[in-house]
């Protein structure tokens, strides 16, 4: 099973590989006249009620393997704004090969004539909320006639991600969904079918551009709160910056006194916090508790903060008290395993970080991802792997991320990935944002390896990190 919008990621991911979307659409089309002609006989009368997405570009494609019927294809709106170069391209050779299309720019316009099957193609996965005009008029229409409805992918007005399904929304008698079956289709009185259209298996399981897509900020907003330093400087402050470049508002660092204006010389867009110790301790962590709850803060807990028993307790009584999203990542990981929490925690061990936590010693952790899968539902909680190759997981889903450069063997690539899913889990679920994530960080390594250079810094990480989340990720 699989939502709209993890769809659509899935579709990204898909053309990144190699597979395009023309290409998807073109199976698409072929599947809903499939399953046309195991309800209709040939000849049989078929209205096509279409709208001007991707939803409607299926429909224009399986009207072309409907040549044995009365085909009738319905634009709902103007075809010069149809949302996407393939949907406009497949109705484009529907009206150069001289097939009845027609076009309703109004709603008083439609008319929907006589049928024995409807293809619903108005609205798919991507619309929520109650159906406007005029395919809310051509919904009524469509409900009221006796014909057979066969809705594309999902019925228009059906909310594959968070059931919230439109009153006026069309009733379906036979559904042909793709790639597999969405949230609450099984709940409707239709036959679904879920059809093959040649989305690989490595579009879900490893992550690309359509994860960035799906935890991607929409605007800048949230705090970070990132606890560490002590005996290290640079590791917090590298994770307070990336969680800046990745879309936070602010982004605040609590550490030692001692060692607070080294944190703040690092970079003048740090708020830095300082507390009257030279390490973290247990006196600190209910105020530190109270600034995060009371903030909303996204916590990112662990960067350089040291192995001091006294640190690791405190840690241990932080997640123990906090409620809130926290990335756990370095020395801090140590007090998860035995843990009781309420926290939303994505840990981000290192391959050794991760065995001592009682996860599998492994030297490819993506040979070993189911393993990783079993420690992270073990653990309850989202598992960021860092290696040669990432594997985020939440026990049950998994996905394998093999963006990065021999570079990011720097010290600090790490941190600046604790920051960006700190940004992520802002917008995005905790193994959304991990993956997303993960991505990101590999690719802004790639990018400045690109001259084949290993000698890069994750200090200069910093500034690909936004080039990555906004604009170009899929370069």
């Amino acid at each position: 099973m699989i939502t709209g919008e993890r769809m659509a990621a899935v579709d990204e991911n898909a053309a990144a590989l190699g597979v395009p979307r023309k290409q998807l659409m073109e199976s698409s089309g072929h599947a809903v006249a499939r399953a046309i002609r195991t309800i209709a006989d040939s000849g049989t009368r078929v209205a096509v009620v279409a709208g001007r997405g991707n939803n409607g570009g299926d429909a224009f494609v399986a009207t072309r393997f409907l040549d044995e019927y009365e085909v009738t294809t319905i634009l709902l709106g103007r075809a010069e704004v149809i949302g996407t170069d393939i949907a406009r391209e497949n109705w484009e050779a529907l009206q150069q090969a001289d097939y009845d299309v027609r076009q309703v720019t109004d709603s008083s316009g439609f008319e929907l004539p006589e049928a024995d099957v409807i293809v619903d193609a108005m609205l798919g996965t991507g619309i929520s909320g109650d159906l406007r005009e005029p395919a809310a008029t051509a919904a009524w229409a469509i409900n009221e006639a006796d014909a057979t409805v066969v809705a594309v992918d999902v019925p228009s007005g059906f909310d594959a991600d968070q059931g919230d399904h439109a009153e006026n929304r069309i009733e379906a008698d036979h559904v042909v969904t793709f790639h597999d079956t969405k949230p609450g289709l099984g709940d409707l009185a239709a036959d679904v079918t879920v059809a093959d259209i040649g989305i690989p298996p490595a579009a879900e399981r490893f992550v690309g551009p359509g994860d960035v897509d799906l935890a991607r900020p929409a605007s800048r907003d949230g705090r970070a709160f990132v606890i560490g330093g002590g005996p290290y400087t640079g590791a917090p402050a590298l994770a307070s910056q990336a969680a800046l470049r990745a879309g936070m508002e602010l982004s605040f660092v609590a550490a030692p006194e001692s060692v607070a204006g080294e944190i703040q010389g690092y970079a003048e867009d740090l708020i830095v916090q300082p507390y009257e110790s030279d390490r973290l301790s247990p006196d600190q962590v209910d105020d530190l508790v109270d600034t995060a709850e009371r903030h909303d803060d996204v916590i990112v807990l662990g960067p350089g903060l040291g192995t001091a028993d006294e640190t690791l307790e405190a840690a241990r009584l932080f997640l123990e008290s906090y409620t809130g999203p926290a990335v756990v990542d370095a020395d801090a990981l140590a007090v998860v395993p035995d843990l009781e929490t309420d926290a939303t925690l994505v840990c981000t061990p290192n391959r050794r970080e991760l065995a001592r936590m009682g996860g599998p010693e492994t030297d490819s952790l993506c040979e070993t991802a189911d393993e990783v899968e079993a420690f992270a539902a073990e653990l309850g909680h989202v598992v960021l792997a860092k290696g040669v190759d990432d594997v985020a997981t939440d026990g049950e889903r998994t996905r394998i991320c093999c963006s990065g450069a021999p570079g990011m063997k720097v010290g600090g690539t790490g941190d600046l990935l604790a920051g960006i899913v700190a940004a992520l889990l802002e917008h995005a679920g905790p193994l959304d944002a991990a993956a997303a994530a993960a991505y990101v960080n590999g690719r802004a390594g790639e990018r400045l390896a690109d001259d084949g250079s290993m000698g890069f810094l994750a200090s200069e990480m910093l500034a690909e990190i936004p080039a990555v989340l906004w604009g170009v990720a899929d370069e």
